[in-house]
């Protein structure tokens, strides 16, 4: 029995998900959630053969709950996306993650992906794959990634500077470069462009 936690914020989508892989004679939802911190927890108190994530969810995304829960847990990680930019792919892999799949993958190959990854393969979508190896790398640095990340949720600079343990004057300093690299004169133009090109 492969035993799964999965996160999903969208409510209807998880649902799904565990109505669907609950039907697999050989795979049992242990616990299901709404958010990268709950999937952390549930990952710990559970700790499941395999946990699914929801790239994108509040708090953390999908990618830093899989750095964060891998540090923790021995379990096996699929990320499952909407928005499957290469660049994401790039973190998630940096980030240790066994798998990475659109959100259309059909519920029955979704079952043998995780059964596969469950036995120690990796999978990763043949089309992200290919878009992966010929996307530009990031131009930025990893602060000024941090800073367009927490820019992207809408914190003020003054936030940004006091969670990276950064003086404001600094925390501004990196935004400023990173619009520069970005060619872009504001800092939710910055994130919005690297949130497109999945460097965030």
């Amino acid at each position: 029995m492969i035993r799964i936690v999965i996160a999903d914020d969208e409510e209807l989508i998880r649902g799904a998900l565990v109505a669907l892989l609950s039907l697999e004679a050989d795979i049992e939802v242990v616990a299901d959630v709404a958010d990268g911190e709950a999937a952390v927890a549930a990952a710990v108190a559970h700790r499941p053969d395999l946990t699914l994530l929801d790239l994108e969810m509040p708090g953390l995304d999908g990618v830093d709950a899989a750095r964060r829960l891998l540090r923790l847990v021995p379990t096996r990680v699929v990320i499952v996306t909407r928005h499957a930019r290469p660049g994401t792919l790039k973190r998630a892999l940096s980030a240790g993650v066994h798998g990475f799949v659109p959100k259309s993958t059909p519920a029955s190959e979704l079952a043998r992906i995780i059964r596969s990854v469950a036995a120690g393969e990796r999978y990763i979508d043949a089309r992200l794959a290919a878009s992966a190896l010929t996307e530009q790398e990031s131009p930025l640095t990893a602060r000024e990634t941090d800073v367009l990340r927490l820019t992207r949720d809408g914190l003020p600079t003054k936030e940004i500077a006091r969670q990276l343990g950064l003086a404001h004057g600094t925390a501004r300093n990196h935004i400023s470069s990173a619009m520069t690299k970005l060619d872009v004169d504001s800092r939710t133009a910055a994130a919005t462009i690297a949130w497109e090109q999945g460097w965030i």
